[in-house]
């Protein structure tokens, strides 16, 4: 069975970095252009990316709850952004998200993300998002990005 899952991901690795990757604007998570979109804008220092997320209404799960799909797009978005702020375009493969505490609509709160390891074909990054009021960790997330060529 790992036989047929390093064969598949090797596949995956292979077709991705052949990929021209393009931005339009119309990205879910970044994209000025997309009118649904989360339109974050992000800082990159030190090594580490930063944006600040406010969920509205829209974006909740449960009643005024943010939904954790949107939280995973941020988390996501935010290790995508700092492989960027390297000079590496890459594609998500793998993320694991551990969800702490729950994020309520209106609340502030900022994601940071770094790169941890780098490789010719896969890249793996760390991202958090912290409530802005005291810090508290609302979730994590580890991931394995694929960059192109």
């Amino acid at each position: 069975m790992k036989t047929h899952i390093l064969i598949y991901s090797f596949t995956h690795i292979l077709i991705y970095q052949k990929m021209k990757l393009e931005d339009d604007n119309h990205c879910f998570a970044c994209g000025r252009e997309n009118h649904c979109g989360l339109k974050l804008s992000f800082t990159y220092s030190n090594g580490k990316i930063t944006t600040e997320f406010i969920p509205s209404m829209i974006y909740q799960g449960y009643k005024d709850i943010a939904h954790g799909g949107i939280i995973a797009t941020v988390l996501d978005e935010a290790m995508i952004q700092a492989a960027i702020a390297e000079g590496i375009m890459p594609v998500t493969a793998e993320i694991n998200v551990r969800f702490k505490r729950p994020l309520m609509v209106n609340e502030k709160a900022v994601a940071e993300a770094e790169i941890i390891r780098k490789g010719p074909r896969l890249i793996e990054a760390q991202s958090r998002l912290l409530k802005t009021s005291d810090g508290t960790i609302i979730a994590e997330a580890y991931a394995k990005l694929i960059p192109s060529k």
